[in-house]
């Protein structure tokens, strides 16, 4: 047993890190998501931190029950990594042209593209089950369905905060494309709406935490939220799905005489809800700043703009729900980070990375965060390492 256990209300607490590394509030969130009447078990990850109403870096496995907050308002947030022909003696030195081109093909920050990408006949992304997928959205919760028009927009868009593309090396110089992003605005509305209801809901008022609202199975409002849940997970699957077609298309054009050929993508999910079985019980496993690492199952564990992601391969681990990490997690808040660091402090932990150095990422350094390596050594017995990446080139909105 690799993880250490800490007494719980209603379950143990299975930690993947030192207890006494964790922050007290992000501990009280812990002990409070234990108390649920619904609770089967909690797994901790690595990179665990104070988050609103659930911790970032928590796997949550209830019975009959599901905790919008703890799903978090970034539904279906993921990656996709996807490997190239190309090494890196094909880059040229000055990479700020490519970094651009990037950014004029892939809206960034608020940014939404003109007109709804037209998918047919985009390489990589399947041409099949869009008009469901659209038609899906009259069904969304009504308080949502104006959002119509940007949301179509918006797909295929990178978003802002800790949302990025990148282009990395491997460790024999081979060239990686990564990409962070989620379900934008209309993911975002649908989580607040949920929440809202469920904090209404008379089971929820006696709760230690009102961010813990759970809706129960067999009920009308737990029936709303999954359509929209899922509704929402499709989203950022499709919306990372566009914006890895674009990119790819950017380095296509790029580098044209080297004719780029592209591995198969490896994407996943990070803060969603899966129905999963275990100990003979079917159960809803919230994973929110993780990922799931069944047996043989490829994922991504990022670190910060300045420092290595890691493409892992599961272990199949059931004591952590089969999941792993999502990345290095903060180590400190977006506040604290921008009073702490400067732009020159950014400058000089972004050092050989084409990205932004000004004071709008100064909380996206690589200080606020984790370090990387040891989040990744205090998982191994959840994910085998692939491949060590080291980005080149950062994109942020």
């Amino acid at each position: 047993m690799s993880y250490a256990e800490v007494p719980g209300v209603r379950v143990p607490i299975r930690m993947w890190t030192d207890p006494a590394s964790v922050e007290d509030g992000a501990m009280q969130q812990l002990r409070n998501v234990s108390s649920l009447p619904w609770i089967k078990g909690l797994a901790v990850m690595p990179d665990v931190h104070y988050g609103k109403g659930a911790t970032v870096g928590s796997v949550i496995a209830m019975h009959g029950a599901v905790c919008p907050a703890a799903v978090g308002v970034d539904i279906g947030c993921g990656m996709s990594a996807v490997k190239t022909s190309l090494t890196a003696n094909d880059l040229p030195g000055d990479l700020s042209r490519l970094r651009s081109k990037i950014e004029q093909a892939i809206p960034v920050g608020r940014g939404m593209h003109k007109e709804m990408v037209d998918v047919r006949g985009m390489q990589g992304v399947s041409a099949t089950g869009w008009d469901e997928f659209w038609t899906g959205f009259d069904d969304l919760a009504e308080a949502v369905r104006f959002r119509r028009e940007r949301a179509m927009k918006q797909i295929g868009t990178l978003g802002s905060g800790n949302h990025y593309i990148e282009v990395l090396l491997d460790g024999e110089g081979g060239v990686w494309l990564t990409l962070h992003s989620g379900s934008r605005n209309i993911g975002n509305e649908i989580a607040d709406h949920h929440i809202g209801e469920a904090q209404k809901l008379p089971h929820n008022q006696g709760l230690i935490d009102r961010d813990l609202a759970v809706f129960i199975s067999d009920t009308p409002q737990m029936a709303a939220y999954r359509r929209d849940l899922f509704w929402a997970q499709e989203y950022a699957k499709r919306n990372r799905a566009i914006m890895m077609t674009l990119l790819r298309g950017v380095v296509r054009r790029e580098f044209s005489k080297a004719r780029v050929t592209f591995e198969a993508e490896i994407s996943c999910h990070h803060n969603y809800v899966a129905e999963e079985r275990y100990d003979g019980m079917d159960l809803l496993v919230t994973r929110k700043g993780a990922i799931r690492a069944g047996g043989g199952e490829y994922g991504i564990i990022p670190g910060s703009m300045g420092t290595s992601s890691y493409i892992v391969k599961g272990l199949g681990n059931a004591d952590a729900f089969n999941s792993a990490s999502h990345g290095a997690g903060r180590r400190m808040s977006r506040s604290a980070a921008k009073k702490r660091f400067t732009t020159r402090d950014l400058e000089d932990q972004t050092r050989g990375v084409e990205c932004r150095k000004d004071s709008g990422v100064v909380d996206e350094i690589p200080g606020a965060y984790k370090p990387i390596e040891k989040v990744i050594e205090q998982q191994r017995d959840l994910v085998q390492v692939v491949a060590k990446l080291k980005q080149v080139v950062c994109v942020k909105g």
